[in-house]
């Protein structure tokens, strides 16, 4: 069975790899690559570009994505999956281009934990939200019976 890698630790790392990889002058990569290897539309990227959360150099009218804007991009599909917003997203990836190793991995450690208790609160209020539909759903079942006796 394959174990899913962490956002944090699977996308700090391809992160740091592609910023090799473009000092190398690697693998570029189209729009409809990514677009189709991350499940979002062209229309997306051009939205997170727009942003200041990619940056593509361009060919003409022909964007070309580096191995580092496809790490960034997996780290905003893998953000938004665990409900960061694409400021907060932006935050973390500025992280990265602006502090040494150990502090970028301790603040984003502290806003993933952050964002793990803002989930957990959401989890137990999604509980009680289920248990009173529930609770209506066993009155209005009752109901219908009384209804239905009636008749």
């Amino acid at each position: 069975m394959q174990q899913m890698s962490t956002p944090e630790s699977a996308a700090a790392g391809t992160y740091k790899n592609a910023a090799a990889k473009d000092a190398q002058g690697d693998a570029t990569f189209s729009i409809t690559q990514l677009a189709d290897e991350f499940n979002v539309t062209t229309r997306a990227i051009r939205f997170y570009e727009d942003k200041d959360l990619l940056h593509p150099s361009r060919q003409g009218q022909t964007r070309v994505y580096r191995p580092r804007d496809r790490a960034r991009l997996a780290l905003i599909v893998r953000g938004k999956a665990v409900g960061f917003s694409l400021g907060e997203i932006k935050e973390l990836i500025d992280l990265y281009d602006t502090y040494g190793d150990e502090r970028q991995y301790l603040i984003a450690q502290e806003k993933f934990r952050e964002q793990i208790s803002n989930l957990e609160q959401q989890k137990q209020d999604i509980d009680v939200q289920i248990e009173l539909l529930q609770e209506g759903c066993d009155r209005m079942l009752q109901l219908a019976k009384q209804a239905d006796g009636e008749a």
